[in-house]
C-alpha cells in the first residue's frame, strides 16, 4: 500500500487503498484486519478506528430503536463503505478513546465523511445529544 504522511494526515489512493467489506460476526482481530464494523467504526491494517464527531445507530446493541435503528445503522454502515471504496480519502488521527481505539477523521476531497452521513439522515453530530433514531 502507498501512503504519505503529512502532519499526522495519510493519504491513500483510490488504486492502493484496500476494499472495504463489512466485519464478520465474530471475526478475529488480526495485524491485517481492514473492514467496516459500523457508521462510525472501522478497521484499518488491524487498528481499530472510531471517527470522530459524529455517531451512527449501533447495529448489535439495539440501544433503543429496534428494527428501525437496526435497519438505519444498516444504512449507515453502507454508505460509509460506498464512500470509502469509491474514493479517495485521507486520515487524520487524532488520540486514542477510552476503549483504546484511534480517533481519527475521515476526510474526501477535504470534506468529513461525517458531513455526508448526517446530511443524508444516518448520523448525527455528537453534540447536538439526541438520538433522534430512539425518538417514538
Amino acid at each position: 500500500m502507498i501512503a504519505i504522511v503529512l502532519l499526522g494526515a495519510s493519504s491513500i489512493s483510490a488504486s492502493a487503498q484496500p476494499i472495504l467489506d463489512m466485519c464478520a460476526p465474530n471475526q478475529r482481530n488480526t495485524p491485517d484486519k481492514t473492514c467496516i464494523v459500523d457508521g462510525d467504526t472501522l478497521w484499518l491494517n488491524g487498528e481499530n478506528i472510531r471517527l470522530e464527531g459524529f455517531d451512527t445507530p449501533e447495529p448489535q446493541t439495539n440501544i433503543c430503536g429496534g428494527d428501525q435503528e437496526k435497519a438505519l445503522a444498516a444504512q449507515a454502515s453502507a454508505r460509509l463503505r460506498e464512500l470509502l471504496n469509491g474514493n479517495e480519502w485521507t486520515i487524520e488521527r487524532d488520540g486514542m478513546d477510552r476503549n483504546g481505539r484511534t480517533l481519527a477523521t475521515i476526510r474526501i476531497g477535504g470534506r468529513d465523511v461525517g458531513e455526508w452521513l448526517v446530511e443524508e439522515r444516518l448520523a448525527r453530530w455528537w453534540q447536538d445529544g439526541e438520538e433522534w433514531w430512539c425518538a417514538d
